[in-house]
């Protein structure tokens, strides 16, 4: 592994470690876990890599990734990772001084250890520790023995004290750059570096001192002096034998420190003999169950290319053979019908009220899914089990296809009694959308069954959940039937796993049939005034131009670039004098939230220009991203995301509707541009009021909450009265916004640190406040108690549907984890219930609107919010439907509150 600057020596490739002439008796790997996983930490930031619970994840990645290259370069017969235990070694006992001087791990390190072994072990690696030694001891013994049996012995370490170890046999892969970059010592190389032996390197490292071991040497001594000094009496021994003869200070220094130079000696020489409980021979990695490795990177929700990658190296097959064969139909023309007949028990012309359909047929469709310009190529639909009892397929090419078989496939899927079986229901509905199919019937998606029994987990493509239920992959050659077969396999796997949680009637009559709703929206888009959004394009152009142009003049710097952090750091630090924000890695930090503190604290206008500035350009990014956004159609087709959030909330994508602002006035001008598309008459809104308070209420049967509701009282003038202690009409702006923070922080599992500093107090007046406010509403507090204990019990939280949400974080040694799985545990069941309830909404409306044939159709679904245009002269009916629908999407302690607006555009409807 040849890196630059290396010498020859440095630069010796695996095979030449060894002269060649002795028998290949395997290659030994050992790995030093803790030095490693340090050095994999510092090389990738953890604000990159952590769970959804809030365990960091990045020591974990990067040990693994530099395991990975370590065996595809040096392919390994054996492999053990030694780790350090907790508590004292013989080393502290000796010497307690020994290591004393290094901080505390960050807590962001916290738990990924434990994370690193089980990934190990997962992946057929031992992994060794021993009470009272180091994991250099357990280095030292295995490296000892594998030199003895002749064996090629590697040892991968950030410390140099392994130096010692070098030999003919055993090569120190010594970390330079995190874990990318390493250094491969040799005996030569070794010298080379220090002038001394393998065997001499800890007479020099008693001598030099060793300040990561708070090991102290002999003062003015240093790396020259200790190497000029074994070379010449050959040993640490035999310089204390002629210690007399060196003169000068360091020479009185030596013989100062002679006795902690011996002792230095011995505790930095490893030891070599330990019993450890194995042989080599056990050190051969074992089989790796794939379906444990994919359990371990689901926990650690690691992407698809590590978990690929990590496959590939290490030989994982999986099984690419389906466990029951299918047979492939060859169907003549105009008989897809008689097919069906047969395998699905449909027949063209069944009217709706005929007896459903009995039989299940799986679906998987190629093509395009856009939601607008998608389109359907080739499709394969599968009978499970024939009434031969064998699965049988038949394949179809939708732009060959004989009339009566285009006209039979379109009925059967068009039948809402077809009970079809599919991976993604929106994604295979859009295909066939596109080609002028529609698909009414669904009975199973796979992709949506996955997500409710792992909703934390990343990745729900059809192979995806396959490897991960099934234990096999699809082969890279699967073409439809392969994939409909796939869905045939995971249904019958996924669905019992559903019943066995109690969430089938969540999957079966929320879930499923909401995703047909949601293609629907999508495919419908909603009308935008393109030119109104380039207008306001470069308006806010202007504007970022005008903001650069006054920060540049107050801060005196013609070409300053307000978008470099590095500038920006001179110009407010240093040529302006303000106050020091936290410091970061780069410098103080110019982040969003400290300039607002700063700009809190100073008043200064180059901070006004530079805020505004950011908003400008977050703004136009927002508008410039509609605008390319727009189909040939003239409307904006989001995509309704529906496996991303773990708490079942519906997120949108391509563009992001969500993150444009509700009550900002730049939030005001870009929901203008959403008008009402032609054929149509207005838009209408419909929103829950408070819904996630108005669960909190239920949920917590706290009376003080349900009273507030039930007598229509303003909640959060309510609240203020009750933890302020003052009449209601005496409730201030100011003491509103107090209490309307804390009672939605409440939902997110907010602290009195939290709070004080979001309202801008001290500590311990938030802390009055939050203890006053549980005095007056115990229920909450004891309901907020309450749930964080049953989820540590229960390991998942569960909505008042039954919708869960697992939070393992909750018992983690991680103190960061464990907190932010605990705001996740008090979050989880509100919000995920209000999710659930507008999703209910959702269908209830859906499902009038057909029952009374309204034309009217439900466009977006944003927050709490629904956007529906509405059609012709059905605005009262409309109106009174949404809200008789949302008012029953749920029978809670307390009402429900629905507010409803129209207008010509998405801001005029606004309520």
């Amino acid at each position: 592994m040849a890196q630059s600057g290396e010498t020859e020596t440095e630069r010796t490739s695996p095979a030449d470690d060894r002269d060649g002439t002795a028998p290949d008796r395997g290659t030994l790997l050992l790995l030093d876990g803790h030095s490693l996983a340090f050095r994999a930490f510092y090389a990738l930031p953890a604000a990159n890599f952590s769970t959804t619970g809030g365990q960091h994840t990045n020591a974990v990645y990067g040990f693994l990734g530099m395991f990975l290259g370590l065996v595809e370069q040096e392919h390994p017969t054996h492999v053990a990772a030694a780790f350090d235990m907790s508590g004292p070694t013989f080393r502290e006992e000796r010497f307690p001084q020994y290591k004393a001087q290094r901080p505390a791990a960050p807590p962001e390190f916290a738990g990924q250890v434990e994370l690193i072994q089980q990934a190990l072990r997962a992946l057929g690696v031992t992994v060794l520790e021993k009470e009272s030694y180091e994991a250099d001891d357990i280095i030292a013994t295995l490296a000892t023995r594998g030199a003895e049996a002749g064996m090629r012995t590697l040892v991968c370490t950030g410390d140099r004290d392994s130096l010692q170890l070098v030999s003919d046999d055993v090569t120190v892969l010594y970390t330079l750059k995190g874990v990318s970059e390493l250094h491969r010592f040799t005996p030569e190389a070794v010298e080379e570096k220090y002038g001394v032996t393998p065997a001499q390197y800890p007479d020099l490292a008693a001598l030099r001192g060793d300040t990561s071991d708070n090991m102290p040497g002999v003062p003015g001594v240093g790396p020259k002096t200790a190497q000029k000094w074994i070379t010449t009496y050959g040993s640490l021994a035999g310089v204390i034998d002629h210690m007399d003869d060196i003169g000068g200070k360091v020479g009185q220094n030596l013989r100062d420190a002679v006795g902690d130079v011996a002792l230095a000696r011995d505790i930095t020489a490893m030891v070599r003999d330990l019993d450890l409980g194995c042989g080599l021979d056990d050190l051969r990695p074992g089989d790796v169950d794939p379906r444990e490795a994919l359990e371990v990177f689901e926990e650690l929700q690691f992407g698809a290319n590590l978990r690929n990658r990590t496959f590939r190296v290490l030989g994982v097959e999986f099984d690419d053979a389906a466990p029951v064969p299918v047979t492939v139909d060859d169907v003549d023309d105009g008989r897809l019908g008689a097919w069906l007949a047969t395998h699905a028990g449909w027949r063209p012309g069944r009217d709706a009220g005929d007896p459903a359909v009995t039989r299940s047929l799986a679906l998987h469709v190629t093509g395009d899914a856009r939601p607008h310009g998608g389109r359907a190529d080739t499709l394969a639909l599968v009978d499970p089990a024939g009434d031969d009892g064998a699965a049988h397929a038949v394949a179809v090419a939708l732009d060959d296809q004989d009339p009566e078989d285009e006209k039979a496939l379109a009925a059967w899927l068009a039948d809402p009694g077809a009970a079809v079986w599919v991976h993604d229901a929106k994604a295979t509905w859009h295909r066939l959308n596109g080609s002028g199919l529609t698909l009414a019937g669904v009975e199973h998606d796979t992709r949506l069954a996955a997500y409710l029994l792992r909703p934390d987990v990343r990745g729900g493509g059809l192979d995806d959940v396959l490897q991960r239920y099934s234990g096999r992959e699809l082969p890279a050659s699967a073409g439809d039937v392969e994939c409909a077969h796939a869905v045939v396999e995971l249904v019958s796997t996924l669905v019992p796993q559903l019943a066995g949680i109690r969430a089938l009637e969540l999957y079966s009559d929320l879930e499923v049939p909401l995703a047909l709703v949601l293609a629907r929206m999508e495919a419908a888009g909603v009308d935008v005034d393109v030119d109104a959004l380039v207008a306001l394009s470069e308006d806010y152009g202007e504007r970022i131009e005008a903001t650069v142009a006054s920060a540049r003049d107050i801060a005196g710097a013609p070409d300053l670039n307000l978008s470099s952090p590095k500038q920006l750091q001179k110009v407010l630090f240093e040529d302006l004098g303000l106050p020091t924000t936290k410091k970061t890695k780069t410098g103080y930090s110019t982040a969003a939230g400290e300039l607002e503190k700063l700009a809190a604290q100073t008043g200064h206008p180059f901070l006004d220009q530079l805020m505004a500035h950011r908003e400008y350009q977050k703004m136009k990014s927002t508008v410039d991203g509609l605008v390319e956004a727009c189909g040939d159609d003239g409307r904006i087709h989001t995509t309704f995301n529906q496996t991303a959030a773990a708490t079942g909330r519906l997120s949108s994508s391509d563009p992001n509707l969500q993150n444009i602002p509700v009550r900002t006035g730049a939030g005001r001008r870009i929901r203008g541009a959403f008008r009402v598309g032609q054929g149509y008459t207005t838009l209408l809104t419909a929103d829950y009021s408070q819904i996630e308070m108005r669960v909190m209420a239920h949920l917590s049967g706290d009376a003080g909450l349900i009273e507030a509701y039930e007598n229509g009282e303003d909640l959060h003038n309510y609240v203020g009265s009750r933890v302020f202690d003052v009449p209601v009409d005496e409730v201030t702006p100011e003491l509103r916004r107090r209490v309307k923070a804390l009672s939605y922080g409440l939902v997110y599992g907010l602290s009195a640190f939290g709070l004080s500093q979001q309202l801008s107090i001290s500590a311990g007046e938030a802390k009055g406040i939050m203890e006053n406010y549980f005095e007056r509403f115990g229920g909450v507090k004891a309901y907020l108690d309450h749930v964080v204990e049953v989820a540590r019990e229960e390991g998942y939280t569960e909505t008042l549907y039954g919708r869960r949400r697992y939070l393992p974080e909750l018992n983690s040694g991680n103190r960061v984890a464990r907190d932010n799985a605990e705001r996740a545990a008090l979050n989880a069941p509100i919000q995920g219930t209000a999710a659930d309830i507008i999703k209910r909404a959702m269908l209830r409306v859906d499902r009038a609107i057909t029952e009374r044939g309204l034309r009217s159709r439900v466009l977006l679904q944003v927050h709490d919010e629904l956007v529906v245009e509405v059609a012709g002269d059905e605005l009262d009916a409309m109106t009174a439907l949404l809200r008789e629908e949302m008012d029953g999407a749920a029978d809670l302690r307390v009402p429900l509150d629905v507010s409803t607006g129209a207008g010509e555009d998405w801001d005029l409807a606004g309520h």
